[in-house]
């Protein structure tokens, strides 16, 4: 029977204990004495930081970049840059070694050397090591202070199957030497053995993601097989040698996938019996009690105990951030002391239950560890089911308390170069120098009474908090508060599992017909076409029938007859049945999602996010409308005068396939909810989603005549309507040549028309991703290859070129080619797919005819193969491609990619504006001022720095370009509507014989 204990009884042992533990980490405090007296540079870093909030983030921007700079002028200038900003207040001693002219001059090196040092020294208190003799030699001594150890490797982010499979390596060869070495180490009773039993001596500790470079919980399975043939691999050798290895838990949309993998492996016949491997809790996480909760139960099942190691959790800003960018619920409590209170909890729910599990309880606050001890003392639980861990670098003399009195104390010891360290030296930097760091209040002095005091929490520490909390989102007055949909989150199983249903629902209803909708009726015609899978070009999504010219013709009469009704109809009106139109979408997104999958050939996430932008399109057109609708009022004494809007009249929509629900979407309800009466005109290969499209808008609410489904060809329906001299606007996405026609069609007057036609398109861009030498090379190459191969190429914002500086070149494009091959490319619908179809056959052709002359005019440096039965096209990436060569200037809508090398960034600068288009483009950098001098001179509507540049958002990223890219004011933006109004003033004079009403006086 487990032994239950009154939380008062806890109470008064851990204060017993946390005082006792406080009094020796705060004996001779050498680095108090450090920061007053020494002139180390690294301890007067860290006391900067601590100082300043403004200094604190300039300072740590700036160690993130120091590993890419590659002289000393370089750090120098960046030195500068970084701390010569003028709004932070800088110390005497920094601000004095900062005033030199030239990054070039004496008192530059020096600085850059200090610094640089400084940074080095700094970085080496939390990395045990640059290689494996040197960890060695750290794990060597901290076995002479009695504490054991596990090695975590430092790498660079695993985006590729080459640094998977030489993660494994690494692992597997770091065991080796270990065991190796540990062969002349002596047995120590207090770390070594337990109640009789000997421990391993050697634990590593790993993590999952980075046994597969495609980790995805949307691909839950894939993920987990090709993962667990790595883990099964190192298991295997770990029990040869006979090592422990801990899984360490990574972000929280991890770490579901991470459990469940974990819990499958370790409950097979080859793996069940061990008892020498751990999995980690993070008690920041809202649901981390009912994880630990449900690992006891199935350690119960499983009937061998493991470890759980529990710590706070070191990704709390990335995860609250993502959170809010995403519109997700917040996974991690807001308030750290429920945090610290969750960690309290979890941490007697194990001791608690210590027959089935070997607690590990990772922490530098001396309660956490205080309160630890006082259950394990008051429960009795045996000195082998429990142990405390630490930090390399941090918490020592807690460390060292903690051995004074007894207890085995395990150290985690990552190890590696600084420049792939300098993540984890961030996420250290940052937890030691917040307010909230137990460490940081302990070195202010904090009293005793306060530093060990039960946490006072705000929220509450259970996971039965509701997972809607989250951090209040409040934008300034001068921004739109509009605040979008959030995508699915795949992370969890519902989501996933409703995708799959999904699919299933639709593929019963495929291969029916979608006839055209004019004047309200379904309608017949002469003419049918099959739409076709992409992935799978033997399947037919459905028939669409296509109008003739003389059913355009009727769809304008309608459309005429129907205005003066839809013009007079209120805004309100207007705008309520775009918000049901929306609701109906939310209800539909997974169903509209596999429709875009199958009939599109767009991968799962992708499609997702395209039904939330249509979603948005719908409830931000909605709002602006009733903005727009209220005017603008500029009365003067004896007059008044009104600044307000009026629809154009007909509005022809010609939507195109790569965005097939949202553009036609956005396109289609910002004419309709402005009053216009709108024809819609889909692509043809995309004709099933806008019939579906057709579906939510008269359900909506949509009267007859207003909205009208025309599907046809566009050489003759799309250019008869266009051409119709009651066609007021014409809203295009499509290609430069297509809507350059239009544009000069629609400024021929016709007989009988008493307009002009304004004419609203977007033609496509060329774009660009510039990536300087200070830039994380990590990000860039994953940015790039999401911009240039997410759905195949085929949005109008990918990426086809990149721009890379001379310096870091040949790493750069060493690492593309081995990220692009390992991309999963297949059938859409499947969840491990990341490279899709091009949309027909015609398409394919096209781009393989670029292909081929990219090969005549430089070097191929990669070139996929494809599947047969679709319409496939591998990525190809060229390199040291010409800037004026076809394949750096021609948008070829296809999953190609020119590499572009330039020597410095004014050259990049000019090689990016050297086309016709101006779209979108990237840069990816850490210098300031080359970020500050792309906002001004990089010419492209939309401009992204350091993230991909594809997936705009409606409201936050209004979407548009200019030069042959396109004209009118960007889609999703607060001016977008105004293009399909006529503005009107109306003044009148309100004075009668020298008299005029006044507000106020009757």
């Amino acid at each position: 029977m487990v032994l239950q204990a009154q939380s008062s009884t806890y109470e008064a042992k851990t204060q017993e204990i946390a005082k006792k533990l406080l009094s020796a980490t705060q004996e001779n405090r050498s680095f108090l004495a450090s920061l007053r007296d020494q002139m180390r540079w690294d301890d007067k870093l860290l006391a900067w930081a601590m100082s300043s909030p403004g200094l604190r983030v300039q300072l740590f921007r700036f160690i993130d970049t120091l590993p890419a700079l590659r002289s000393k002028a370089e750090i120098a200038a960046h030195l500068q840059e970084y701390l010569g900003d003028k709004t932070v207040e800088l110390p005497a001693a920094l601000k004095g070694m900062l005033n030199f002219a030239n990054p070039d001059s004496v008192p530059g090196q020096v600085a850059a050397t200090t610094v640089s040092t400084a940074v080095e020294t700094l970085a080496f208190k939390y990395i045990s090591g640059e290689n494996i003799k040197q960890v060695i030699k750290t794990v060597e001594k901290l076995r002479k202070e009695k504490m054991a150890f596990t090695i975590d490797l430092l790498g660079e982010a695993v985006i590729t199957e080459a640094e998977a499979q030489s993660y494994l390596e690494r692992y597997l060869e770091l065991m080796q030497q270990l065991v190796a070495a540990s062969q002349n180490w002596t047995t120590i009773p207090a770390i070594d053995v337990a109640d009789g039993e000997e421990l391993p001596k050697v634990q590593v500790s790993v993590k999952l993601t980075a046994f597969y470079s495609q980790f995805d919980p949307l691909d839950a399975q894939g993920s987990e097989e090709r993962v667990s043939d790595r883990i099964r691999i190192l298991l295997r050798r770990a029990q040869e040698l006979g090592a422990a290895v801990h899984f360490d838990m990574e972000q929280y949309a991890y770490k579901d996938i991470t459990l469940n993998i974990l819990k499958k492996l370790l409950l097979s016949a080859e793996f069940r019996q061990r008892t020498d491997i751990g999995i980690t809790i993070q008690a920041y996480l809202r649901d981390s009690e009912q994880d630990t909760q449900d690992l006891i139960a199935w350690l119960k099942q499983r009937g061998y105990p493991l470890t759980i190691r529990l710590v706070k959790g070191a990704y709390w800003d990335q995860e609250t951030i993502k959170a809010t960018q995403k519109h997700w619920p917040q996974p991690v409590y807001n308030d750290k002391a429920a945090t610290d209170a969750n960690f309290e909890a979890i941490t007697q729910l194990l001791l608690e239950n210590h027959q089935y599990v070997y607690a590990a309880i990772g922490s530098h606050n001396v309660r956490s560890q205080a309160r630890a001890i006082a259950i394990a003392q008051s429960l009795n639980v045996p000195r082998r089911r429990f142990e405390m861990q630490v930090l390399y670098g941090m918490g020592d003399k807690l460390a060292k308390a903690l051995v004074d009195q007894g207890y085995r104390v395990r150290v985690y010891c990552p190890y590696g170069e600084l420049l792939p360290g300098m993540a984890y030296l961030i996420r250290r930097l940052l937890e030691n120098t917040a307010n909230s760091s137990f460490l940081r209040q302990n070195l202010e002095n904090r009293p005793v009474e306060e530093l060990l005091a039960p946490p006072i929490i705000t929220e509450s520490p259970h996971t039965s908090a509701p997972l809607s909390t989250s951090l209040p989102i409040t934008p300034p007055p001068h921004l739109s508060s509009f605040l979008g949909v959030a995508d699915r989150d795949f992370a969890q199983e519902e989501a996933r599992s409703h995708s799959a249903q999904a699919f299933q629902v639709v593929r019963q209803q495929l291969g029916k017909t979608y006839l055209p909708l004019i004047n309200g009726e379904y309608v017949n015609t002469s003419q049918m076409i099959d739409s076709l899978n992409p992935s799978n070009f033997s399947e037919v999504i459905g028939k669409v029938g296509l109008i003739s010219v003389e059913q355009a013709q009727a769809a304008m009469e309608a459309a005429k007859a129907a205005f003066p009704a839809w013009r007079r109809t209120p805004a309100k009106e207007r705008a309520d049945i775009l918000r049901r139109a929306a609701d109906l979408m939310t209800q539909r997104r997974a169903e509209l999602s596999a429709w875009i999958v199958l009939e599109v050939g767009k991968p799962v996430k992708e499609a997702d996010a395209e039904v939330s932008e249509a979603i948005d399109f719908c409830r931000y057109y909605a709002e602006e409308m009733e903005r727009l609708d209220k005017g603008v009022i500029y009365d003067v004494s004896g007059e008044t005068n009104r600044y307000i809007y009026q629809p154009r009249g007909i509005a022809v929509v010609i939507s195109p396939w790569n965005f097939p629900l949202a553009i036609a979407c956005g396109m289609t309800v910002a004419a309709l909810v402005t009053g216009n009466c709108t024809l819609l005109k889909p692509a043809e290969t995309s004709s099933v989603i806008t019939a579906k499209l057709t579906e939510i808008l008269i359900a909506a609410g949509i009267p007859k005549g207003v909205f009208q489904y025309v599907p046809g060809k566009g050489s003759q329906v799309g250019a008869y309507l266009v051409s119709h001299p009651d066609t007021h606007v014409i809203a295009f996405t499509g290609s430069q040549e297509v809507g350059c026609r239009i544009f000069a069609e629609a400024a021929t007057l016709k007989p009988n028309q008493r307009h002009m036609k304004r004419v609203i398109a977007e033609m496509g861009g060329k774009n660009a991703i510039i990536v300087d030498e200070s830039a994380d090379l990590d990000q860039a190459v994953i940015g790039v290859v999401q911009s240039a191969f997410g759905y195949s190429g085929q949005k109008c914002s990918a990426c086809s070129r990149v721009i890379v500086l001379q310096p870091i070149y040949d790493t750069f494009i060493k690492r593309l080619v081995e990220a692009t091959k390992s991309l999963n490319i297949g059938e859409t619908e499947l969840p491990s797919t990341q490279v899709g179809p091009v949309i027909d056959a015609n398409a394919r052709s096209r781009i393989l005819e670029y292909i081929e002359k990219g090969k005549a005019e430089s070097q191929l440096a990669l070139e996929l193969p494809a599947p047969q039965q679709g319409y496939f096209v591998g990525p190809v990436i060229f390199s040291d491609v010409p800037p004026d060569g076809i394949i750096a200037q021609q948008e070829i809508f296809g999953p190609v990619l020119a590499v572009i090398r330039v020597q410095d960034f004014q050259e990049a600068l000019a090689v990016a504006n050297g086309t016709n288009y101006a779209l979108t483009g990237g840069l990816y950098s850490r210098t300031p001022s080359h970020i500050e001098q792309a906002q001004t001179e990089f010419a492209v509507g939309n401009f992204y720095i350091n993230r991909n540049i594809t997936g705009a958002i409606v409201a936050r990223q209004p979407f548009g370009g200019f030069n042959l890219s396109g004209v009118g004011s960007k889609a999703g933006g607060p001016d977008y509507l105004q293009q399909f109004l006529e503005p009107r003033t109306i003044t009148e004079n309100i004075q009668r014989q020298g008299f005029a009403p006044i507000d106020g006086v009757d």
